[in-house]
């Protein structure tokens, strides 16, 4: 199993929108290194949510219930998405800055490469990840 971040403006498709769907197709990604990920993605790998925008925080989890697909509203076999199912919120949010202050986060994609909207979660973050959202915010 493998373990991803999903990013998402808040106000175009939140986790709470998810929850509301119970599944959907994760679409609208151009980023050719970010569709690079999706393609490397399973069914039963899990991804955490993350809002952009003036949120930007770890959300919740999702899990990967289908294999990487082309999208079907597109006329375009490289652009390719998967549906994902909502898990579990977070009991609380874990801000960008929680992220970029702790050591345990070093070198993360999330961190390097701002831009990309999928980033792989090596597991000691994903891990790491869980607790904190688990404690109280700094």
């Amino acid at each position: 199993m493998a373990y991803w971040l999903l990013k998402s403006e808040p106000d175009v498709y939140s986790y709470d929108d998810l929850a509301r769907d119970k599944k959907t197709d994760w679409d609208g990604v151009n980023n050719n290194t970010a569709l690079m990920h999706i393609r490397s993605m399973n069914k039963g790998d899990l991804a955490i949510i993350y809002h952009t925008g003036e949120e930007r925080a770890a959300i919740g989890i999702a899990e990967i219930i289908s294999q990487p697909h082309a999208d079907a509203k597109l006329n375009d076999p490289t652009r390719v998405v998967m549906t994902v199912k909502p898990m579990k919120k977070f009991k609380r949010p874990v801000t960008l800055a929680e992220i970029k202050a702790d050591p345990v986060f070093a070198g993360w994609d999330l961190l390097r490469i701002g831009r990309l909207s999928v980033v792989p979660v090596p597991e000691k973050m994903w891990k790491h990840l869980e607790q904190l959202s688990e404690t109280a915010g700094a």
